[in-house]
């Protein structure tokens, strides 16, 4: 049904590939069924010199280690009560890595429907990186996984042809990273989170 995407797919710059992951798929395989979303917005976080990312100064941890590895691989994370997904960028021993954002609902929407509550409406049901781990259930056993293999993976989308850039969400306390322009989405699409600094 969705074609994972090539090995080569996450090679290249981080910031080009923040771009390019918007709208490829995000595809998560479960027991009741196919979850699909495409991909609307995304952050980008640099490792080493970035304040805003948890490698900055290459911080090396057990949450972190897997930022060091191979690019295409699943970075997944606590927020209060929330996992976040991320891609890991860049090459092995450079900590980068993208959150996904936001996705626009593709298919399992039934699924998607029941793990977000009952009468939820759908423009809020994958429009933040917590609500869309919730609606797609991707949980924190998800660290590490290839993101070229089931049951989560990215899978060929379509191209993007109006993005937009500007700062990222949540990241206020980071200086000058607070800053800088590496949250890209696509413009006018009704499933991108809603700014708060």
């Amino acid at each position: 049904m969705f074609t994972p995407v090539a090995k080569d797919f996450f090679e290249g710059p981080t910031l080009e590939l923040s771009r390019r992951l918007l709208g490829q798929l995000l595809v998560h395989e479960l027991p009741e069924g196919t979850i699909a979303g495409r991909i609307v917005e995304t952050e980008a976080y640099m490792g080493a010199e970035d304040r805003a990312a948890h490698s900055f100064g290459n911080r090396r941890t057990k949450r972190t280690e897997i930022m060091f590895g191979e690019a295409g691989l699943t970075y997944t994370y606590q927020m209060h009560t929330h996992t976040l997904v991320n891609v890991v960028s860049g090459p092995v021993g450079t900590p980068r890595a993208i959150l996904i954002r936001a996705v626009e609902p593709l298919a399992g929407l039934e699924e998607m429907a029941l793990r977000r509550g009952e009468g939820m409406p759908m423009k809020q049901w994958t429009n933040g990186p917590g609500k869309l781990t919730k609606a797609m259930g991707i949980t924190m056993s998800a660290y590490g996984h290839d993101l070229r293999e089931t049951p989560l993976y990215i899978a060929q989308g379509d191209s993007v042809h109006a993005v937009a850039a500007g700062p990222r969400v949540g990241v206020g306390g980071s200086g000058e990273a607070a800053a800088y322009p590496y949250r890209f989405w696509e413009q006018d699409n009704p499933y991108v989170s809603k700014f708060r600094v």
